[in-house]
């Protein structure tokens, strides 16, 4: 296979991670007789420091034919001026606007050999491996906003709002998903309370109907937050509307103790996607080369499978990681202590390991 990769480095570690990630598609494409070509391009603080622009105009033209987009981080101290008129995070978002990117893809997985590092027990923990699917371009962050003034006192407001085909495109997708697994779909809403999640319900009931083979459970997102910490082996694939899935998955991303670890995917309705791990760009470390890269890696092995239908080479990919923390490996964010290892030399010993697969 060939594929055309834009890699994103961005802000803080992201060049470095973004790197190692790079280097282990390097070894899938050597040892799998794939050719991958990339292209560099500018996003968030470092675009606003050399162009002006957190997403250049370069940089989205270097978006066009495309197959994947490989992202590591943006913003930081530098950028964090509340009155700045440009910030980091417009990047992304305009990302997300130009690409169409409907549907945010975070796994959740419990890594055997870190169970100490949850903040919860170990039998709460034992067999996590959940997905949230969460909507991206809808609800509440896009719906009519304002403020104005009412007997002399501030007032704002906020609207969710959801149409059916939005909302059965993002169920769709859970439950594409959801067949690959467990066939078990959990589907957040809050029903009994807001007119925009009845049609939530409605809609994912109908998805539901249509696909009888894979199981649906609704269920409140208050009684979802508590279940997810006492129960969160129990949950599969979880799809939720924009802001009940950015509360969640932030809170599942807790139950592995580490943000280090975790991957995710951005994508639109062809197999274009953004992939990116869900950690920020730790500018305390940068330039350092202690950054842990596995989350990038394992972002890249989203990529594999999202963007480029390569099943085998994604597990690969995988494997290699838990294979290298169940030999013991650890950056120090793991608790590697004296013994922990850089950014490089993590991500060669994954590269290690899929050459020996």
């Amino acid at each position: 296979m060939k594929a055309k990769i834009i890699l994103l480095p961005g802000d803080g570690i992201g060049p470095e991670i973004v790197n190692a990630a790079r280097q282990v598609l390097d070894t899938v494409a050597s040892k799998a007789g794939h050719e991958f070509t990339y292209a560099e391009h500018l996003i968030g603080g470092i675009a606003i420091d050399e162009t002006g622009n957190p997403l250049p105009e370069e940089t989205l033209k270097g978006f066009e034919g495309a197959d994947a987009i490989l992202l590591g981080a943006v913003g930081g101290p530098k950028w964090d001026d509340p009155k700045a008129s440009v910030r980091p995070e417009q990047g992304l978002l305009g990302m997300r606007k130009h690409l169409g990117l409907f549907a945010n893809v975070r796994p959740v997985k419990m890594v055997p050999g870190l169970e100490d590092a949850s903040p919860l027990k170990p039998e709460r923990t034992r067999g996590v491996d959940l997905v949230f699917i969460r909507e991206l371009v809808g609800g509440i962050y896009f719906g009519e906003r304002g403020r104005f003034e009412k007997d002399g006192k501030r007032v704002g407001f906020d609207t969710m709002i959801y149409d059916e085909a939005e909302i059965r495109r993002i169920v769709e997708l859970a439950f594409r998903v959801a067949r690959g697994r467990k066939k078990h779909v959990t589907s957040i809403d809050k029903a009994n309370v807001l007119d925009s999640m009845r049609v939530w319900r409605e809609v994912a009931t109908e998805v539901g109907k249509e696909n009888p083979d894979v199981t649906l459970h609704h269920q409140l997102v208050d009684s979802a937050a508590m279940r997810l910490v006492t129960h969160p082996s129990e949950f599969d694939v979880i799809v939720a509307g924009n802001m009940f899935g950015d509360i969640l998955s932030d809170e599942g991303a807790v139950l592995t103790g580490s943000l280090g670890l975790l991957p995710s995917a951005s994508l639109r309705e062809d197999h274009v996607g953004v992939y990116e791990p869900i950690h920020g760009s730790a500018p305390d470390i940068a330039g350092k080369g202690i950054a842990n890269p596995l989350g990038q890696i394992l972002s890249a092995a989203m990529l594999l499978r999202h963007s480029l239908s390569l099943e085998a080479e994604a597990t690969m990919v995988e494997n290699a990681v838990y294979q290298a923390i169940a030999d013991g490996l650890r950056t120090a964010d793991l608790g590697g202590g004296e013994s922990s290892l850089g950014t490089a030399a993590m991500s060669e010993a994954i590269c290690e390991r899929i050459e020996r697969a």
